[in-house]
């Protein structure tokens, strides 16, 4: 058993570069942060400073470090969160788990402690309230990973408010308090817990093994799917108010497709048994929330041209 671990970590030592980095960008989720960050200068563009130009929202510096600091929190996130999910994603995803462990562990609790350190300080350089923000933001997705993501309801709302508080960020930076922007942040909020409890349905059977109490191991997926439905509805309610806004131009069009979308999720949702299923249902989330960070650059035609005009 010693020498068939230490062929192990010797393959692992002698493996190239390039494929440790690959291993580090699946441990990070890149293709996630790239979204985030595209999601952020959108929503800086067109929802936070829609009176400012291009020019300044890209050359603005606090800015830039803002989201500079969320890209080394949300890495140090996904990497603290793998660490603690190892055993989970061994059943649950195990391709991806082969790949990511190409990294040891210890080495990955490195690179998180450094990415923490860097993201804490370059917050502080825009100003100590985001330093204590980012450093608050931390320990809530550490203490997630390690202790609320067991307990189904406190798991549940804890990893959406998570995955919301980067847009706080940018929001308080701003100080732009208007009514569109939490009509917004609810509508994500509602997508984002659905996202959640059907990532609960694909990873039932980890998460069962792992004793983690989500609502889909602790009540069942028919309960499960009966929540989800209400979440969808409840979905309604931001989408019908946001309508009214006249600012939101051609994204309105987004929100058409979602409900659409969002229905014939829900009869697929009722059909669904298995977890190639409920992995085809997340990836239709998915799509929903990439498809409305670019049709945020639609919500006013004006405001893209006079920002054009502007610089």
């Amino acid at each position: 058993m010693d020498l068939l671990e230490i062929s192990k970590n010797n393959s692992k030592k002698n493996r190239p570069l390039y494929i440790k980095i690959l291993s580090l960008f699946s441990v990070v989720r890149g293709y996630n942060i790239f979204l985030i960050i595209v999601a952020q200068y959108l929503a800086s563009i067109f929802i936070f400073s829609p009176q400012k130009s291009l020019k300044y929202v890209f050359l603005d510096v606090h800015l830039y470090f803002i989201v500079l600091s969320t890209i080394c929190v949300i890495a140090g996130g996904y990497i603290i969160n793998s660490f603690y999910d190892s055993e989970s994603d061994r059943i649950n995803k195990p391709i991806k788990s082969k790949i990511d462990s190409i990294v040891s562990q210890k080495i990955k609790l490195q690179i998180y402690f450094v990415l923490n350190f860097i993201g804490v300080g370059i917050g502080l350089l825009v100003s100590w309230k985001a330093g204590l923000f980012f450093a608050i933001y931390i320990f809530g997705i550490w203490f997630y990973s390690h202790k609320l993501k067991k307990y189904p309801l406190t798991g549940l709302f804890s990893v959406a408010i998570l995955e919301i508080l980067p847009f706080f960020a940018i929001f308080v930076y701003y100080k732009n308090f208007s009514d569109i922007i939490f009509t917004h942040a609810a509508y994500l909020f509602f997508i984002l817990l659905i996202r959640q409890l059907v990532k609960d349905l694909e990873r039932i059977q980890g998460d069962f093994v792992q004793n983690y109490q989500t609502i889909a191991v602790k009540y069942g997926e028919h309960f499960t799917k009966i929540l989800i439905t209400i979440l969808v509805l409840l979905t309604l309610n931001p989408i019908y108010f946001l309508m009214k806004y006249p600012e939101i131009g051609g994204m309105r069009y987004y929100f058409y497709g979602s409900i659409l979308l969002l229905t014939l999720f829900v009869i697929g949702l009722w059909f669904s048994k298995t977890k190639k299923r409920y992995k085809y249902l997340h990836l239709v989330l998915k799509f929903l929330i990439f498809a409305g960070v670019c049709s945020l650059a639609l919500i006013d035609y004006s405001v893209i041209i006079n920002k054009l005009l502007i610089g």
